[in-house]
């Protein structure tokens, strides 16, 4: 039986502390241009204090409530039509910024792309489970997929030894097209096609890859793994090539010298920026690149304006946090007490530090340029809250752990 213990007090203290990193550098970042903009160097800063206060208020809420009530059929089927809904209603508003991603409430912007994530993860993790119990009866209920095989590998959360055979019927089972794969992937491919007519692709790559990631855990044998990847590269191909500016950014990846002022412009400046800090940066509010040469400084490229202010040592801070929170996470949905805790912790693990890393690969020039900010560190406020709700999750998680 589950015990009551406390939530997990490093994946805790390594969240309140990127969030503490992050509006210290949200206002570094974003001080000048907002006086310049509104006249107001901190209205950044007051905007995502805002939505740290909500968010955190959130994450307390669901740190104490039973993750396992959110495995309820209308808690799963309501979260997933509310944000279906407002996938399809973001469409119909006025653009901002070229593109239909926000709906807004007063002064109050929600970007339905971010619900889209967490929402995904909740119903595959919901799926999944009920799949297991449904193809491996109670033998394979309390293990399935490539989780089971790992805890009969490991005595410390091997508690169910026995179910080698449970779970073998269970990884059979996520192979199945027509029983599992279709059914699992139909919401996602629904939400993955309407972000991108927003347009916004790297969020829909990377809701896609959070599936295939869970799927994978769950048993997903690899030649369907690749298939789907390689299924999904021609659409991908014909979505960069075919839409200019993506294009643009490709090539500007590929040789971001070659068009210094226009399309590497962007990589250049912030590869100049995480360059110029050295060991020990050039000092908090000391950036130069920020002041109007590195776009989107305050959002999808702050670690270039936090790795220019404090270094290389500070850079290598925010790795250090990141993999300690993959490492707590993975470490807290493995000692869940049930298939459905496991597949929900480790998706959120999945879905936070997948984001983190592509984030990190893109300003370090690893990736090209995709608007997909720094979870708790970057400056927006959809993205902010989703990621303290999931990880409020992930620590009711490891509260109930065996």
């Amino acid at each position: 039986m589950p015990r009551s213990v406390q939530p997990d007090r490093w994946l805790f203290s390594v969240t309140v502390t990127l969030c503490l990193i992050g509006a210290v550098m949200v206002f570094s970042a974003s001080a000048v241009m907002a006086r310049e903009e509104y006249g107001n160097g901190y209205t950044f800063l007051l905007r995502q204090l805002a939505f740290l206060t909500v968010g955190l208020g959130g994450m307390f809420t669901l740190m104490n409530v039973d993750y396992r009530k959110l495995r309820q059929p209308v808690v799963v089927f309501t979260s997933l039509a509310v944000v279906l809904v407002m996938l399809i209603a973001v469409l119909f508003l006025d653009r901002q910024h070229a593109t239909h991603r926000w709906i807004r409430f007063g002064p109050v912007g929600i970007q339905p792309s971010e619900l889209a994530k967490l929402a995904v993860v909740l119903y595959l993790a919901w799926f999944l489970d009920m799949r297991g119990k449904a193809i491996g009866g109670t033998g394979a209920s309390s293990g399935a997929g490539r989780i089971s095989k790992l805890e009969t590998r490991n005595s410390k959360f091997g508690r169910h030894a026995g179910l080698k055979a449970g779970a073998t019927a269970a990884r059979g089972g996520v192979n199945d097209v027509m029983g599992t794969l279709l059914p699992a992937m139909g919401p996602v491919l629904l939400f993955v096609g309407l972000i991108v007519m927003q347009p916004d692709l790297g969020t829909s790559v990377d809701i896609f890859l959070i599936a295939l990631a869970m799927l994978f855990i769950a048993g997903l044998s690899p030649k369907f793994f690749m298939g789907a990847i390689a299924a999904a590269l021609p659409a991908i191909y014909l979505l960069i090539v075919r839409v200019p500016y993506r294009y643009q950014r490709l090539m500007g990846f590929l040789n971001p010298e070659a068009d210094p002022q226009g399309s590497g412009f962007q990589m250049l400046q912030s590869l100049i920026a995480v360059g110029s800090g050295g060991l020990v940066g050039v000092g908090l509010m000391g950036s130069r690149q920020k002041l109007f040469y590195l776009p989107e400084a305050h959002t999808d490229f702050i670690y270039a304006v936090l790795c220019e202010e404090l270094g290389f040592i500070g850079g290598l801070a925010v790795l250090v946090l990141f993999g300690i929170y993959a490492w707590r996470g993975a470490r807290a949905a493995m000692a869940a007490p049930d298939d459905f805790g496991r597949y929900l912790g480790l998706g959120i693990t999945v879905m936070v530090v997948g984001q983190a890393l592509i984030n990190l690969s893109v300003v370090l020039g690893m990736m090209p340029t995709k608007g997909i900010p720094l979870p708790f560190v970057s400056y927006g406020g959809s993205s902010l809250l989703v990621m303290l709700l999931a990880t409020g999750v992930l620590l009711n998680i490891s509260q109930n752990a065996e």
